[in-house]
């Protein structure tokens, strides 16, 4: 080992007098003073290990200053850690987090999906899925059916048929738009997550038709999955698009000539998380009593469909989403 390079003086900072940190930048400099010290690195050695001055590493430790992606990205290949260590990521809050994490890292979705069960009983007490089969909730984008399919499904099982979007009205004394419009996404992703406790506290036995960001929201998401059985309506894009302008709803392809650009993007965002559901049905090119069949057969049910065509009903509460 070179005792001098582990005793040489470091540079020090730049400073700004009377200048308050970021506490984000501070954050994140305090993160890599961490991380060097955990590697017994000296900042000459990281900086040259880096490819940046160290100068620029000092205040880049310091909080002072701002840093580009690139220099992060330097910085966190020279320590050995993804960037979203250094930005602060809750998996690396602790040893255990930090085991747990390689631990799963490089698992196939198979079994990250085991193991995810595996965590849902031991902290959660999932219940077992004869009993989530009271509550069944359909997932999936706009346009898929939930809301037709849904009702119908609850007519048949003699259960009540439960909207989140209407509890969420009901809740927040406001429609999801103008929640999004006052208080932003973050606030209506609350309301939702609130609303969706309380329809599992109030309804034992139900079929739920969920908005189709609900899945974006890991928490929300996982009350779903752990309380519910869960079915993935889908559709391809095309339809979708279709179904939704079919009932006279323009407003997605207001200002928006990439709609159904957009529209493919979403849907491959969230395909990964609707397919956590129990269940998956396409609805693609089917009328709502071919649909409906499927419903049943999926679910064990025999009971003969007797509607003729899918057309999803009016947007609900002036929503834009998908």
């Amino acid at each position: 080992m070179d005792v001098r390079a582990e005793t040489a003086p470091e540079v020090r900072p730049e400073e700004h007098p009377g200048e308050p940190k970021d506490k984000l930048l501070a954050g994140l400099g305090e993160r890599v003073r961490l991380l060097r010290a955990r590697r017994g690195m000296p900042r000459r050695v990281l900086a040259k290990t880096a490819r940046v001055s160290e100068r620029h590493l000092a205040n880049l430790e310091s909080g002072v200053g701002n840093v580009s992606v690139l220099v992060l990205r330097q910085v966190a290949d020279a320590l050995g850690c993804p960037i979203a260590e250094l930005l602060g990521d809750e998996t690396t809050s602790s040893p255990e987090w930090l085991l747990i994490r390689e631990i799963l890292h490089g698992r196939s979705r198979t079994e990250l999906a085991r193991a995810h069960a595996a965590l849902a009983a031991l902290f959660e007490g999932a219940p077992e899925r004869d009993r989530r089969r009271d509550r069944i909730a359909l997932i999936g984008l706009r346009g898929a059916g939930k809301s037709t399919l849904g009702r119908m499904l609850a007519e048949t099982l003699a259960v009540p048929f439960v909207e989140l979007g209407r509890e969420i009205t009901r809740l927040a004394g406001c429609s999801p738009s103008e929640i999004h419009a006052l208080y932003g996404p973050n606030a209506y992703r609350r309301y939702e997550h609130q609303a969706l406790l309380r329809v599992l506290a109030d309804y034992p036995r139900a079929v739920i038709a969920t908005g189709g960001g609900l899945v974006s929201e890991a928490t929300t998401f996982s009350q779903l999955l752990a309380n519910c059985l869960t079915i993935w309506l889908r559709a391809s894009p095309e339809e979708h698009m279709n179904r939704v302008i079919a009932q006279g709803d323009l407003r997605p392809m207001a200002d928006n000539a990439a709609a159904m650009e957009d529209l493919k993007l979403i849907l491959a965002g969230r395909a990964a998380f609707y397919a956590k559901a129990d269940l998956t049905l396409d609805t693609s090119g089917k009328s709502v009593g071919e649909s409906f069949a499927e419903l049943l057969n999926v679910l064990g049910i025999r009971s003969p469909p007797t509607h003729a065509k899918l057309e999803p009903p009016a947007p609900e509460n002036g929503s834009r989403t998908f």
